[in-house]
């Protein structure tokens, strides 16, 4: 047969062609086609791109702000808080109380599920009861463990089925109490805002202690909030659908994806276009280095802001059990270096869980100095075995946080420790800090306004992989819930701080400001200049007309 001498030219255009078509095709599928960036196309679609995966989808027992954050965007709280202390309504239009022990909570009557069905008192009773049953997981019970009948890790005593004075007033209404009179911010703030109201009818044949298996914690389908849930694709988007129907109004953009990515990437994605903001909040800030070339950028605007939120690097207490040896490692780490070379200066060290922003950070017990000499000293001082190799264990994702624990591993080389540095993604360092499987952990939280740390601090606190348990510090832990007088509760907790600094069984390495990037496209969205207030309107994220 004869050949046509034109056919490898004609196939190599096709061929360019179809590449052409291909690269176009792609682009749309990754966030270009429905951004709303440029002229001609659908604004139907919102891109917020964060550095965490989600740890999980159970409202109750989800322990990362990343997973937090998710469930948010489709289940609501009681309430939001926008600013420190200024609450917002939400599945409740209020949590009042006439005597700081009696609490009341009136839902939305509007509110319901994406199933149609009403969200009643009924569902609340279930979801605390559920919270306070032995047999199930939880990383919240500390939130309810005031209510009278609870201990301290919020669970039910003396074998009892219900949390005693939990009661459904009518359809709309419940009540509880608390042990003793309680501030009604810290109810606001711990119950209100943290506590996630899940449908009873829908999950009340599910035997408690098989509720974090069960599949509605892998894709909750029945939900409140401005989104529904349509699928998460393990470590690289989660994607929402709007909730037409949602009680507070129909969500302004259709559809909301949060895409999961490496913090260097965000700056291009921003760029250009594929995504609208960062979530910031210690789950998606942009490296400091790339704020001036963002600053610069004519399409998006860059705030950057203090927050709340701190680092740390936790000890493993049952194999680092000298709090000498705990402070000696702390006087090794040079974490100005961190906060000149890493933020560019944009943060502050604080020894303790309370930064700048909180009024109850004691500041006298910001005593912690980088002394490598005498870091070696006290080692040698405590019979410290310099053979001995410590397991550093490291989430990837944050780049600044993978950077502090490289000076964190030359800081320990220079005074003669040895340390093995393992990195994970962040739900495996959640199994990992579970499991006590390090000696070193690197981990960062966002709390709360209030100063009760007991889920960092409390002997069974959800985050207390150190198994730290000072007896003193658990019965100032305990006071400071109760104590409804502001001014009694800062002396008690700034008694904790100093417990908490000779103990040493966390040192917190710095908190880094808030960078919150958004595209000038968006008429409203992006994370909030006072973080958790970013989750209170998702409905409302919209582009300009």
């Amino acid at each position: 047969m004869k050949r046509h001498k034109s056919t490898p030219k004609r196939i190599l255009n096709y061929m360019i062609t179809s590449l052409m078509v291909m690269s176009l095709l792609l682009l749309a599928a990754c966030g270009g086609g429905s951004s709303g960036t440029s002229g001609g196309k659908t604004k139907d679609t919102i891109y917020l791109g964060t550095v965490n995966p989600p740890g999980g989808f159970n409202p109750i027992n989800t322990g990362d702000i990343g997973g937090q954050f998710a469930i948010r965007v489709m289940l609501d709280a009681f309430l939001d808080m926008t600013s420190p202390l200024k609450f917002q309504p939400k599945l409740a239009t209020s949590i009042d109380t006439s005597d700081n022990q009696t609490y009341t909570i009136k839902l939305n009557p509007k509110a319901k599920w994406t199933d149609g069905k009403p969200v009643t008192a009924d569902d609340v009773v279930f979801t605390f009861n559920l919270i306070a049953n032995p047999k199930t997981e939880v990383a919240v019970g500390s939130n309810i463990s005031t209510l009278t009948g609870l201990d301290d890790n919020g669970k039910l005593t003396g074998g009892a089925k219900t949390i005693p004075n939990l009661k459904k007033i009518d359809e709309h209404t419940v009540s509880f109490k608390t042990k003793k009179p309680v501030d009604p911010n810290y109810i606001k703030e711990m119950i209100g805002t943290k506590i996630i109201t899940m449908p009873q009818h829908v999950l009340k044949d599910i035997a408690p202690e098989d509720f974090s298996k069960s599949k509605y914690v892998q894709a909750p389908n029945v939900t409140n909030g401005p989104y529904k849930f349509v699928t998460y694709n393990k470590n690289t988007y989660i994607q929402y659908k709007a909730n037409n129907d949602y009680y507070l109004g129909k969500p302004k953009t259709p559809k909301f994806f949060i895409k999961i990515m490496q913090a260097p990437n965000l700056l291009s994605e921003l760029q250009s276009g594929s995504i609208q903001a960062n979530t910031s909040g210690g789950i998606g800030n942009l490296p400091f280095q790339d704020v001036e070339t963002a600053k610069k950028l004519k399409n998006v605007t860059t705030e950057i802001h203090p927050q709340i939120g701190f680092q740390t690097m936790q000890y493993n207490t049952k194999t680092l059990p000298n709090a000498k040896v705990r402070q000696a490692l702390a006087y090794a780490i040079d974490r100005q270096q961190i906060v000149d070379k890493l933020l560019k200066g944009n943060g502050e060290i604080v020894d303790g869980p309370y930064t700048s922003q909180s009024p109850y950070l004691d500041k006298s017990t910001n005593v912690i100095k980088y002394d490598p000499k005498k870091a070696k000293q006290m080692l040698k001082d405590a019979g410290w075995d310099f053979n001995k190799t410590l397991n550093f264990v490291v989430p990837i994702g944050n780049k600044v946080r993978e950077q502090s624990a490289d000076i964190i591993v030359q800081n320990f080389k220079a005074i003669g420790v040895k340390v093995k540095e393992t990195t994970y993604d962040f739900p495996t360092i959640m199994q990992k800090g579970k499991a006590g499987d390090f000696d070193l952990l690197l981990i960062g939280f966002t709390f709360n306004l209030d100063p009760d740390v007991s889920a960092l601090y409390g002997p069974n606190g959800a985050y207390n992989f150190m198994k730290y348990n000072n007896p003193e510090a658990v019965k100032l832990i305990a006071q400071g819930k109760e104590e409804p007088d502001s001014a009694k509760r800062k002396t008690i907790y700034s008694n904790l701080q100093k417990i908490w600094e000779n103990d040493m069984p966390v040192i917190t390495l710095y908190s880094d400001h808030e960078v919150v990037v958004k595209s000038k496209d968006l008429a409203y969205g992006g994370a909030s200049a006072y973080w958790p207030g970013t989750v209170a309107n998702f409905q409302k994220w919209a582009y300009k007309k």
